[in-house]
């Protein structure tokens, strides 16, 4: 029904595997970036708390001096307390700055410089207070203000200015490092995404492509689907008209020889009937053997005559079209009743049905009440005919042993027949049945000119 294309669309290896390399670098620069980003903002942390300890330092050097002075001033015990104070924040200060600057040799030299400073500092600030300990207040004051202890705090502050500049030159330089390495990020970043993106445009065309081809193969399925479908409707429509013409001749042969064994068989047997009673009644009692063959060939025409007569109704049932179709079913419920001895219970209402409708109610009847005799095991047979809302309903039921309706398959030609002669007149089909619950066969037709159409 429909042809393939020229060329068939494939996927691109080349482009998934471009695509799967610049992810890869993607990652692989995201994590160098974030390795060195994380390294340079440790260095910047640490390069902060190297000020703050140097700030602190001198900071801690002047609040020693200051309290000195006080307590010299005044002596004042209060004012040892800040001095002590200072003390102790100095030296962990150092201990913060000796651990930073173990592994940096300028930075070590100017704080070793610094340390003896400040040792030094600390020095003429401890003899000072011992001094004013002692009484020695004037020999403390005037070795104050010699001016000495300024000199060594100036040469502190010269010292841990330099190393400030020292620290801000880190700084400045990590600053750099942190703007080249998010620089680097940043533009490999754009550059892959550059490339990805070509590689994805370039698949998204040839998805698009390969989209459109699909939409046309899938176009051309469904269209052959459709031609498919059209053909089994067509192929069935032609099947369901040969079933209906070959049952219609079926039951038209069955009518064609229902009647010539009435006419031909039906008049040979009454002849021969009619000549059995003439030669009777001219022999007499003159040969008693030839008039007991004689009774024995009445009897023997008379059951020929009865079995002409049910070939003749299994055939073609004429109570049909003379006694109506409820007489009709009570006839065959009685026969059936009579040859399997099953009690059958009719409840059976007139109804308005055309002639072919009724030949097939009958039929379904027929061979429900044949297959209740053959498999059921019935105890009692009900049949009902009823008719409302311009439907007539008939069911044949049994309390027999019952089945799996869903097992029953496609072997069961009977069942089969019965739906395809239901549904040839538009009506419905039901059965229901169930393991040891018995089962119903109810069919559902339009009445009257809605069932002859």
């Amino acid at each position: 029904m429909y042809t393939a294309l020229p060329t068939t669309l494939k996927r691109n290896p080349l482009a998934i595997l471009m695509l799967v390399i610049a992810s890869i670098v993607v990652v692989f620069i995201n994590e160098h970036s974030n390795r060195r980003a994380t390294d340079l903002l440790q260095r910047l942390g640490s390069i902060t708390e190297n000020r703050r300890h140097l700030a602190q330092l001198t900071r801690n050097v002047l609040d020693a001096e200051s309290a000195q002075r006080g307590y010299l001033l005044t002596s004042r015990e209060e004012y040892l307390v800040p001095y002590n104070d200072a003390l102790k924040n100095i030296e962990a200060a150092f201990v913060q700055l000796d651990s930073a600057y173990s592994t940096q040799p300028f930075s070590a030299e100017l704080l070793k410089k610094l340390h003896a400073l400040t040792e030094t500092k600390l020095s003429e600030l401890a003899i000072t207070v011992q001094m004013q300990k002692e009484g020695k207040r004037q020999t403390g004051r005037d070795f104050t203000l010699s001016g000495i202890g300024r000199e060594y705090m100036d040469a502190i502050r010269v010292t841990g200015t330099e190393l400030m500049d020292v620290e801000t030159l880190r700084l400045q330089n990590s600053q750099r490092e942190v703007s080249d390495v998010l620089l680097f990020s940043r533009m490999g970043i754009e550059v892959l995404m550059v490339v990805s993106l070509f590689l994805v445009l370039l698949n998204m065309r040839h998805y698009r492509a390969f989209k459109a081809q699909q939409e046309w193969h899938q176009k051309a399925m469904q269209a052959e689907q459709e031609h498919l479908q059209d053909e089994v409707i067509r192929r069935t429509l032609q099947l369901v008209e040969l079933t209906n013409h070959l049952q219609t001749a079926r039951e038209d042969e069955r009518h064609r020889i229902a009647r010539d064994l009435h006419d031909e068989l039906g008049a040979l047997l009454t002849a021969a009937k009619l000549d059995v009673a003439r030669i009777k009644s001219r022999l007499g009692n003159t040969a008693p053997e030839a008039l007991e063959r004689l009774n024995h060939l009445g009897v023997t025409l008379n059951a020929g005559i009865a079995m002409k007569r049910r070939i003749i109704e299994d055939l073609w049932p004429s109570a049909l079209s003379n006694l109506g179709l409820v007489a009709t079913l009570e006839i065959l419920g009685r026969e059936f009743s009579k040859t399997a001895g099953i009690p059958v219970h009719c409840d059976l209402h007139p109804v308005q049905l055309a002639a072919n409708a009724e030949l097939v109610v009958y039929r379904l009847v027929q061979e429900a009440t044949t297959n209740i005799a053959k498999y059921a095991q019935a105890s009692n047979v009900w049949l009902g005919l009823t008719s409302e809302n311009g439907h007539m309903e008939v069911t044949v039921r049994d309390d027999g042993i019952g089945f799996e309706v869903d097992d029953i398959g496609s072997k069961a030609h009977g069942l089969l027949g019965m739906r395809f002669r239901v549904e040839a007149v538009a009506g419905i089909l039901q059965l229901v049945s169930n393991p040891g619950k018995g089962t119903l066969v109810r069919a559902r037709l339009p009445e009257s000119a809605a069932a002859s159409a």
